[in-house]
């Protein structure tokens, strides 16, 4: 593995302003079905392919966003780590036809604790989402170098016709950058999660 350092000034979990939605998205709770590709060559085969659906519930309030950030600020990433996990459910990511290890719990799912949305110039939808990132237990039992990469981060963009599409971030960090003044997202292996065809299903 290989660490690559991402100066995205910490794009999804920090830069987000909370938006009314469109009316071509509906409002939460809906269902967001994509066709996920692993680029990663953490856990299963590069290039593994399979679905991912993640339920919104709500999105987090405005306030929240601040709050974090400070607490990273203030405290580093193990405070945030903490803060993060004391936030409600906004919703639940599973991987249904996941072949990794630790099946059951990727199937099952986990909650989402961060989940924001602001509206695009085109008229379309972006949605951050930001948790714990799930752990299988022998990880969690051997606690590898892995551990230092509690976090799972999602962006993803609905056009205002047509499928989504998005990228997720496995096992990464978030650090402050003195020199450059600004967040940073340090991932421990290089690639994404890449989400292709992403519709969107209402609930009640």
């Amino acid at each position: 593995m290989r660490v690559r350092l991402i100066t995205a000034a910490a794009a999804l979990l920090l830069s987000v302003t909370l938006i009314p939605l469109s009316a071509d998205t509906p409002p939460p709770p809906f269902i967001l079905n994509a066709f996920m590709v692993n680029m990663t060559n953490v856990d299963v085969p590069r290039g593994n392919t399979g679905t991912l659906q993640i339920r919104i519930n709500s999105f987090s309030p405005a306030g929240t966003r601040q709050r974090l950030i400070q607490t990273m600020l203030d405290k580093g990433q193990d405070a945030l780590l903490k803060a993060l996990q004391k936030e409600p459910s906004r919703g639940r990511v599973s991987a249904p036809g996941w072949q990794g290890p630790d099946p059951q719990n990727y199937r099952l799912g986990w909650d989402l604790r961060y989940i924001a949305h602001d509206k695009l110039p085109d008229g379309g939808d972006r949605i951050v989402i930001a948790t714990d990132r799930q752990m299988s237990f022998a990880e969690v039992r051997n606690q590898p170098r892995t551990v230092d990469y509690p976090f799972t981060l999602f962006e993803i963009h609905i056009p205002k016709e047509g499928k989504g599409e998005g990228r997720g971030f496995g096992a990464t960090q978030i650090k402050f950058d003195k020199k450059k003044n600004q967040m940073v997202l340090e991932q421990y292996s290089a690639g994404t999660l890449q989400l292709n065809e992403i519709t969107v299903e209402a609930k009640k």
